[in-house]
């Protein structure tokens, strides 16, 4: 096995555009294998995913990825350089020859150009607005950087001197269009399903989206709001992600609002974006402290989530050269294996016992062995 392709992913939900990418890297390089490493039950903006990893997992390898790994929930609910960061940190782990990725501009070379710089990509807006000079061709382009664009700059960050080649997929439709066409974005798709509209023609995953009960942040906003409004400022410092007087910020709008779409409004401004504000409102609702974090060891055993008999020959390859993985909850380091749990406590609060008792006994258990039917 010569080509090991990895692709970073929240799959929320797995649709067609992400089946576009899987077929036209296929084309690309012709891999031999497909790793993708996928959020778990909480994504990058701050948000529980609209359906538990498991079954996202599930439909990515239907779809033709042979191995899912997870992002750990200290990653997958950070900014994107941190995201990427721990993403691509799994997938050098795990052996890949190539990355790929979408992006809106769909120019490697441009995107390749501002990774050289120092700047920080999670302050890539700061920098525009502050007259930063990105490269001409992709100013012709747009005078705001997206999110997929953003993201491939982490990546190439990353990736920098190691002979892992990138491969850009152009994106065939905005991340944030939330009109629904022959290829919707996954946000076109939850507002659909928020809306109650059939997504069938978008997105394999419809009949599970159909039964599953929707969910967003507001969900835990009563919660939210009695720890904030209850906790003392000194405990609110000590939580993961917590600093420059933010506490004091988001304890005045959750007096203020009764209501989490008035938080929310109220608290993103200027200084602070929505994003970052449902990051650390999730910190704060899993009590993650600062110290916590701190004390965590090396993750040098991803979680492999899913696979197919593809990815269970090449899972048997690592083990040969002595690669190490865990495909059982309970060979997790425990800090990472205590806090996913904790995790799927909180994603599962919300729901009906059966449904919380069926995802909580998916969390203790192995990876899915997914057989072949496409």
């Amino acid at each position: 096995m010569n080509k090991i392709c990895g692709i970073v992913a929240e799959y929320n939900p797995f649709h067609k555009g992400h089946e576009y990418q899987i077929q036209k890297t296929k084309e690309l390089i012709n891999y031999d294998v497909l790793i993708v490493v996928m959020s778990g039950n909480f994504v990058q903006r701050g948000e529980p995913a609209m359906i538990h990893k498991w079954k996202r997992a599930e439909h990515a390898i239907r779809g033709g990825v042979n191995i899912v790994v997870e992002l750990p929930y200290l990653y997958s609910t950070q900014s994107a350089s941190q995201f990427a960061h721990g993403a691509t940190r799994i997938l050098k782990h795990m052996g890949i020859t190539h990355l790929s990725f979408g992006s809106e501009c769909g120019n490697l070379e441009n995107l390749q150009e501002i990774a050289d710089t120092s700047v920080n990509p999670d302050h890539l807006h700061v920098a525009l607005n502050q007259g930063m000079s990105y490269p001409k061709s992709y100013r012709l382009l747009t005078t705001d950087m997206y999110p997929n664009d953003i993201l491939g700059v982490c990546y190439l960050k990353e990736i920098k001197d190691t002979s892992i080649q990138p491969i850009l997929i152009t994106r065939t439709n905005s991340y944030t269009d939330e009109s629904l066409q022959e290829i919707s974005s996954a946000s076109a798709i939850r507002k659909a399903i928020q809306e109650k509209k059939d997504v069938s023609l978008y997105t394999p995953m419809a009949k599970e989206l159909s039964s599953y009960p929707y969910i967003s942040l507001e969900n835990y906003y009563p919660y939210l709001r009695t720890f904030l409004l209850t906790s003392p400022k000194e405990y609110l410092q000590k939580m993961f992600l917590v600093s420059e007087g933010i506490e004091n910020h988001i304890v005045k709008c959750a007096k203020e609002n009764a209501s989490y779409e008035g938080f929310i409004k109220d608290a993103t401004n200027w200084r602070y974006t929505s994003s970052r504000i449902r990051r650390t409102c999730l910190q704060m609702l899993l009590q993650l402290s600062k110290e916590e974090v701190q004390k965590l060891p090396t993750l040098d055993s991803p979680r492999i989530l899913a696979f197919d008999e593809i990815g269970r020959s090449y899972l048997h390859q690592l083990k040969k050269q002595e690669v190490s993985y865990s495909s059982r909850f309970a060979k997790l380091a425990y800090p990472y294996r205590t806090m996913e749990y904790r995790s799927t406590l909180l994603y599962t609060s919300i729901f009906e016992e059966s449904l919380r008792q069926e995802i909580l006994d998916l969390e203790i258990g192995g990876a899915l062995y997914i057989k072949e039917d496409r």
